[in-house]
């Protein structure tokens, strides 16, 4: 029977996408998530309706988007489509059913699986306060089946990949399952042997014999699973550090627009993703090779004492794993809902502790925590109603359970009555089906885990498959020369939906060795052309030139070694100041150190420090001003001693003193350099070779100081009140 698809958002702002996968989906293309988010122009604010129906079109869909009342859903709307949900959320209705002559909706939602609502439920989530509702309708075209339909998507399979470097443990362990299932299968014949024998024989040698070689049977186990817990251990933290490591090198080698459309929550709770997968792959996998091993053992030695008693145990286990199936898509349904609302709780404390000093200004506090009690509360739900299925099928399983056991033992009692069956057979048998419990409840278990590490798996695939910042990287130049820098008529826009550029039309040479401002109103665009420069975004137009080359010939990795930059929001890393100033640097050059630090007019406050350049600054050591934070930046930018200088607003938090201070001891540092300053300023920017100004993206006048105070244009304006007329 046909099903229609449902799709997981994997992130919290992710309906949008999903819901366009699934209708993809419907009409027989299994379209990537991060795909169709590229053509929604997705953000961590989600997806505008313009924004769908821009990615449909570019899909192969014919699409139009109406407010509607509720009965024309049913007469006048092609299934399935998108709705808007609760003015937060998207749907997908997929069907509309009469019942008693009642309609019923059919809704499958990112978060919470396949749906069925009543009139009044739908209208609720749906229709606004006038009785309309958004519908985006949309159909498939000639140009959606041309399409290719093949995605490829990796599977809990190439996770194991991560095991081949201890398949020799691996083994061990596999060995050791192997002799403690053959252990396991001599103690039911021991049990029926002291019982027929010893007991019936009242041989006590006999007895005492069997229950030493018991004994030393048990001690043999023992040591057995405490070498297999130490081998497990070994290969599940190694496995545990490379499968998060790869991720994280991961991370790293994404570009910065992953990083604008994510909140932080979701990165963090993908990490703990990596963990569910480590344990499954580690622990899990090779627990259910012990458990099947010993359900097979001792089914058969049971097949061989009664194929009654086996077949009413086969039945028996049947019904119960089949019971425990049934809830599989609920779980999953809840496990999607927690995953959204622990990512957002993770967000709100984030936000809650690293905005402490704005919320405390703003007299906010009980909003805040409102706020996080609200996601809270949602948590609490979603768990008592995990804990509520759990219970319901636990209760019924055991029933299942003990309605087997208590068949079997009737079963076993009749024969042994009848004398088809001895006394010793009949407890060697219960210790049987009481051993064969433990390995069915840990077959469940691994379903479960299974399940858990799937839907985690999917959530990972969705980093896997972006696009790396460099690839190819065997083609890119890493030589970078020293050369002039050369715009030519780039547009860019961060919203690709939007009509308005933020970089519009710009062409600008900044000449090597000389020094270039840029000044403009805030918004004007500054700062986002340096990041254009840094490679952090794409030009949608134009291009980006380093010598003769563009700048994406060269390995952008390379580029940023070879510029000292720093940005408006510099981050000063938990560690010494000395790290913070030569991050990454194995040896730090003390001499260099010390004359970056007087440069940027920090080494007398470093001095006056107990610790010096060793103390511990950022979020877990001693707290800066913005001020100081600057001056640590620009340290770090000039350790590198680059070729390439880039700065915005690197002193907009210093006194003016400072400032004087720092731009004449830069003077001589700059020199021979090609630096581009970002500024408000007129002591920072004065005495640049060539003074940019920008409004609204695009540049309206150039020239040195000098020049433009005697056109008295929009320089003369933006500085007029820094004057000394």
């Amino acid at each position: 029977m046909f099903r229609f698809p449902n799709c997981t958002q994997y992130d919290s702002m992710d309906c949008g996408p999903s819901c366009l996968r699934m209708i993809a989906l419907y009409y027989g293309r299994d379209v990537s998530l991060v795909y169709i988010r590229e053509l929604c122009c997705s953000t961590n604010r989600g997806v505008s309706i313009l924004g769908l129906d821009r990615a449909a079109k570019l899909m192969g869909f014919d699409t139009i988007c109406a407010k509607i009342k509720l009965d024309q859903i049913a007469t006048s709307v092609p299934l399935p489509c998108i709705l808007h949900w609760n003015n937060e959320h998207y749907v997908v209705l997929y069907k509309v059913k009469k019942r008693l002559g009642k309609n019923y909706y059919f809704v499958s939602d990112p978060i919470g699986s396949r749906l069925t609502y009543s009139e009044n439920e739908f209208m609720n989530c749906w229709q606004n306060k006038e009785g309309l509702g958004v519908v985006f309708c949309m159909e498939p075209n000639q140009k959606f089946f041309d399409a290719d339909n093949s995605e490829k998507h990796r599977g809990i399979r190439w996770f194991f990949q991560y095991m081949k470097p201890y398949y020799g443990a691996i083994l061990q362990v596999l060995m050791g399952l192997f002799f403690g299932s053959l252990l396991l299968l001599i103690f039911p014949f021991f049990t029926q042997a002291i019982v027929d024998y010893g007991i019936g024989n009242k041989n006590l040698g006999f007895i005492w014999t069997v229950l030493i070689a018991q004994i030393l049977l048990i001690l043999g186990s023992s040591a057995i699973g405490f070498i297999r817990n130490w081998i497990l251990l070994h290969i599940g933290m190694r496995v545990n550090l490379m499968i998060i490591s790869d991720f994280i090198i991961k991370l790293t080698k994404l570009p910065m627009s992953f990083f604008d459309s994510k909140m932080i929550g979701d990165v963090l709770q993908r990490i703990s993703d990596n963990s569910r997968i480590k344990e499954f792959v580690t622990e899990t996998s090779l627990s259910i090779l012990f458990s099947l091993l010993n359900i097979i053992i001792l089914s058969v030695i049971v097949f061989i004492y009664n194929i009654w008693i086996f077949l009413i145990f086969a039945i028996g286990s049947l019904l119960h794993v089949g019971w425990i199936l049934l809830f599989m898509n609920k779980r999953a349904i809840l496990d999607k809902k927690m995953f959204a609302q622990t990512s957002s709780s993770q967000s709100n404390i984030i936000q809650l502790v690293m905005g402490m000093q704005e919320i405390k200004l703003c007299g906010c506090e009980n909003q805040k925590r409102w706020e996080w009690e609200d996601v809270q509360a949602k948590i609490y739900s979603i768990a008592v109603r995990g804990l509520s299925l759990l219970q319901y099928q636990q209760s019924r399983a055991i029933l299942l359970l003990q309605l087997k056991n208590a068949l079997i033992t009737a079963l076993i009692a009749s024969l042994t009555i009848k004398g088809q069956m001895t006394l010793g057979m009949m407890m060697s048998i219960q210790y049987i089906i009481g051993q064969l419990n433990s390995p069915i409840e840990q077959l469940i278990q691994f379903v479960r885990k299974y399940q858990d590490a799937k839907l985690s798996l999917e959530r990972i695939n969705d980093v896997y498959e972006i696009e790396e910042e460099v690839h190819n990287t065997s083609r890119l130049i890493t030589n970078i020369p020293n050369d002039s820098i050369t715009i030519h008529n780039v547009y860019f826009r961060y919203d690709k939906l939007s009509t308005k550029y933020t970089i519009e039309d710009i062409s600008l040479r900044i000449p090597k060795g000389k020094t270039t401002a840029i000044v403009g109103l805030s918004g004007s665009g500054k700062t986002t052309l340096l990041k254009l420069l840094l490679g952090f975004y794409t030009p949608e137009k134009g291009d980006i030139f380093i010598g003769n080359q563009s700048l994406s010939k060269y390995d952008i990795r390379e580029w940023r070694k070879n510029c000292g930059v720093v940005m408006q929001e510099g981050y000063i890393f938990s560690d010494t100041i000395a790290a913070n100033i030569a991050p990454g640097v194995d040896c730090i050059n003390q001499e260099r150190l010390i004359e970056c630090a007087h440069t940027a007019n920090i080494l007398e406050y470093v001095k006056a420090l107990p610790m010096g350049f060793n103390t511990i600054i950022g979020g877990d050591g001693l707290g800066l001003s913005m001020g100081q934070k600057q001056r640590i930046l620009i340290a770090r930018a000039l350790y590198k001693n680059p070729n390439y200088i880039l700065m915005d607003e690197a002193t907009n938090s210093l006194d003016a003193t400072n400032e004087s201070e720092i731009m004449e001891r830069m003077r001589s540092f700059l020199h021979g350099k090609t630096a581009l300053i970002i500024a408000h300023r007129l002591s920072t920017i004065q005495n640049a070779d060539n003074i940019i100004v920008m409004e609204n993206g695009r540049i309206i006048e150039q020239g040195k100081h000098s020049v433009l105070i005697s056109k008295q244009g929009k320089y003369y304006d933006l500085i007029r009140n820094q004057l000394s007329l």
